[in-house]
């Protein structure tokens, strides 16, 4: 379940006053805890204390059970509607082979058009890391190789044996072509 919020309710309210608002949002006043939940209890409903803060508390007379049910749902839509950005990750080494690099290219393309972010790592090893500028040249052929789909978001960069580069997708514009062929399929149908 979702976690909401916990609200003191009822007996786990702990001051001796509290400023009450009734079921439907209207203000009751200041009222003694007892008084407030002894009506709640003739209501069948709970004291929820919604602002503790205050001086004296607010407090609101609900059912709470419909309340938690309520709050998760929203919590659940609210989330539907979230995107995600993954970062996903292609590897390659200084020396790699001319199709090797195209197979990755086109696996960085396809994650691209999907919407995620690809971070390309060149990884060094022994006397590789002697010749960064291998790796910086990769880099480069491979971001201009993809510059239609990508733009370069960070540069090149070194962690340890590791240079690596992030790559974000380019919003796809629709082009007049498109355009024209969805008027004329509206006309259609």
């Amino acid at each position: 379940m979702i976690p909401v919020r916990d609200y003191r309710v009822n007996q786990r309210i702990r001051s001796k006053e509290i400023r009450l608002i009734g079921e439907t949002g209207e203000q009751l006043g200041i009222v003694d805890v007892s008084k407030a939940l002894e009506l709640a209890k003739n209501e069948h409903l709970d004291l929820v204390e919604v602002s503790p803060n205050e001086d004296p508390p607010v407090c609101r007379l609900m059912d709470y059970g419909r309340f938690r049910f309520l709050q998760a749902k929203k919590d659940r839509e609210s989330r539907k509607f979230q995107k995600t950005n993954e970062v996903r990750e292609i590897r390659f080494r200084p020396r790699i082979g001319d199709h090797d690099r195209d197979s990755k290219m086109r696996r960085v393309r396809q994650l691209l058009g999907e919407g995620n972010k690809v971070k390309l790592t060149v990884m060094f090893r022994g006397r590789e890391m002697t010749h960064p500028e291998l790796g910086i040249t990769l880099l480069r052929n491979v971001a201009e190789g993809l510059k239609e789909d990508a733009k370069l978001e960070t540069t090149p960069s070194m962690e340890g044996r590791q240079l690596h580069v992030v790559l974000a997708p380019i919003p796809k514009r629709i082009s007049e072509t498109d355009k024209v062929d969805e008027q004329e399929e509206g006309i259609i149908a």
